[in-house]
C-alpha cells in the first residue's frame, strides 16, 4: 500500500497538473483516502479537494507503485515515497499498460469485490481481453483508454454519487438497438458510505471514425483555400454530411424518446428567469452584451410564453460537433455525461431536444469562423465563413426535419432563446479563457438579438 502521509502530498502538487483537473486558479485543500485494491498492483484513491466549508470535488486515481523507475510512464509519475523499508516510484496505472487489463477481464467475470462492481452488458466473447490499452489524449475532463480497436474504457474522474447518464442512457440505447450510438459493453461502480459512484464505463470502439469537428474544419479550410468559389462549389462542401448529422440526431432523440418518455413542461417561466440572470451576471463580465440585452430579454420573454411549442424528454445535454463521429457507415453520437460542470440529478432532467439542436447550431458557427481567429480577420473570409455557416446549419437542420418529421425552424422563438442562452454562455467563457475568440459569440448575439433573428 502506498503510505497516504506521503501520496497526500503528492497529489497536492501533481492534481492541478492535471487537464481534467476542475479546480484550476481556485485555492483548495487536498486529502486522500483508499476505496480499493483493483489488483495485486492498482489501487484506486479518492482524492478529495475542499474550497471553504463544504465544496468539496472528489476524483478518481488508480495508482501503482513500482520499486524502481520506469522510463515510459515518466510523464504520469506523481512522485517518489518513503515505505518502511523502502523507495516507490507512484505513477498513474491507466498508463501502464502491463496492468490495465484488470478492468476488462474483472467486467467480463461481473466481479463484485470490497465494494467495486464490475457490470457486463452482453456476451462476454465481444470484450477485448487479449488488447492491450492505450490511452487516448484528446480528452478533456476524463480519462480514456482504447483496447485494440475493439473497445474503450473511459474512466470517470471527477466523481459524484448517483446514476450516471452516460451509463444509463448507453444501456437504454444499447437495450433499444439504436444505430447513432456505441454499443455499451460494461461499466464499474464502487459503493461507499451507502451510494453508489460509477468509476468506469466500457464502449465498442468506432472504427473507422473521424471527429466531427475536425471533419468540419477541414471543409472550411478547403473552401479558404479556393479563390472564388462558394460554399456549394468547393470540393470539400459539408452540407451533405451536415443533413445526415441532422437525420441522425434526430433519431438519437426520437430511440432517447422511446426508451425514456416524453412529457410537456408545463411552465417555461422559470427557465426564462434562469436565462435573464446568466446574461445579468454574463454582462458583469462583458460589458459589450449590455447593448444587445435589450434584444435578448425580448427573446427571453417570448420564451417565456412558448410552453406550447417545447417538449421534455431525455437529451444529451452538450451536444456540439466534437461529440459526434462519422464512421464509414453513419454518424454517432457520444458522450451522452451532459454539461460537465452539472450535477448528476441536473444532468439528468428531461429538457427540450431544441436545446441539443441549440448546441450543434452554436458548433457550426465556430467551425465556420474559427480559421478568422487563428487566421485574422480578412472582408471577405468572413464573408465565406458566414456562408459556410449558415449552409451547413440549414443543412442540419432540413436533416433533423427529415429525421425527426417535424422542423425545428417551426419553433423559432424557443430554439432563438436556446440558441442566445447557449452563446451568453461562451461569451463568458472567451472573455476569461480565449479573448480572441470572443468576437464569434458576440457577432451571433448581435444576430440573435435583433427583431429579425432567426435560426
Amino acid at each position: 500500500m502506498i503510505p497516504s502521509e506521503h501520496l497526500q502530498r503528492l497529489v497536492a502538487g501533481w492534481l492541478p497538473t492535471q487537464r481534467w483537473y476542475a479546480g484550476k486558479g481556485r485555492s483548495g485543500s487536498v486529502g486522500v483516502e483508499l476505496l480499493a485494491d483493483l489488483s495485486d498492483s492498482i489501487e484506486l484513491w479518492l482524492a478529495r479537494v475542499t474550497y471553504g466549508d463544504d465544496d468539496i470535488e472528489w476524483y478518481q486515481l488508480p495508482l501503482i507503485a513500482h520499486s524502481e523507475p520506469v522510463d515510459y510512464l515518466d510523464h504520469v509519475l506523481l512522485g517518489t515515497a518513503e515505505t518502511d523499508d523502502s523507495t516507490v516510484w507512484v505513477y498513474d496505472a491507466l498508463h501502464d499498460k502491463d496492468v490495465t487489463g484488470v478492468w476488462i477481464t474483472s467486467i467480463r467475470d461481473e466481479r463484485v469485490e470490497d465494494g467495486l462492481v464490475f457490470h457486463r452488458y452482453g456476451d462476454a466473447e465481444l470484450l477485448p481481453v487479449d488488447q492491450s490499452s492505450l490511452v487516448l489524449t484528446g480528452e478533456q475532463s476524463n480519462t480514456s483508454l482504447m483496447y485494440g480497436d475493439i473497445a474503450i474504457l473511459k474512466v470517470f474522474r471527477r466523481l459524484q454519487p448517483g446514476v450516471n447518464p452516460d451509463i444509463e442512457i448507453g444501456a437504454a440505447l444499447s437495450e433499444h438497438g439504436a444505430r447513432h450510438v456505441p454499443r455499451l459493453l460494461g461499466s464499474v461502480s464502487i459503493d461507499r458510505q451507502g451510494e453508489s459512484y460509477a468509476l468506469a464505463m466500457l464502449q465498442e470502439f468506432m472504427t473507422t471514425a473521424t471527429d466531427g469537428w475536425e471533419l468540419a474544419k477541414a471543409s472550411v479550410r478547403d473552401l479558404m483555400a479556393e479563390a472564388d468559389l462558394h460554399a456549394d462549389e468547393a470540393g470539400g462542401d459539408f452540407a451533405g454530411e451536415a443533413h445526415r448529422l441532422g437525420v441522425a440526431i434526430a433519431e438519437v432523440h426520437a430511440d432517447l424518446a422511446d426508451a425514456f418518455g416524453v412529457s410537456a413542461p408545463g411552465d417555461l417561466r422559470d427557465r426564462a428567469v434562469a436565462m435573464h440572470a446568466r446574461l445579468d451576471a454574463a454582462i458583469e463580465v462583458v460589458p459589450q452584451l449590455a447593448e444587445l440585452a435589450d434584444g435578448l430579454r425580448a427573446t427571453y420573454d417570448a420564451f417565456a410564453g412558448a410552453a406550447s411549442e417545447v417538449s421534455l424528454q431525455r437529451i444529451h445535454g452538450d451536444l456540439h460537433l466534437g461529440q459526434v463521429l462519422r464512421t464509414a457507415q453513419r454518424w454517432v453520437v457520444i458522450d451522452f455525461e451532459g454539461e460537465p460542470m452539472a450535477t448528476l440529478d441536473e444532468r439528468r432532467r428531461p429538457d427540450s431536444p431544441l436545446r441539443d439542436i441549440a448546441g450543434m447550431l452554436r458548433s457550426f458557427e465556430y467551425a465556420g469562423h474559427h480559421s478568422l481567429v487563428e487566421g485574422g480577420y480578412v472582408p471577405q473570409l468572413a464573408y465565406r465563413a458566414t456562408e459556410w455557416t449558415q449552409r451547413n446549419r440549414e443543412a442540419f437542420l432540413t436533416g433533423y426535419a427529415e429525421g425527426a418529421g417535424h422542423d425545428p425552424r417551426e419553433h423559432a422563438v424557443p430554439l432563438r432563446a436556446f440558441e442566445a442562452d447557449k452563446a451568453v454562455y461562451e461569451a463568458v467563457y472567451e472573455a476569461r479563457n480565449r479573448p480572441a475568440w470572443l468576437a464569434i459569440p458576440l457577432a451571433s448575439l448581435a444576430r440573435l438579438a435583433s427583431a429579425e433573428g432567426s435560426s
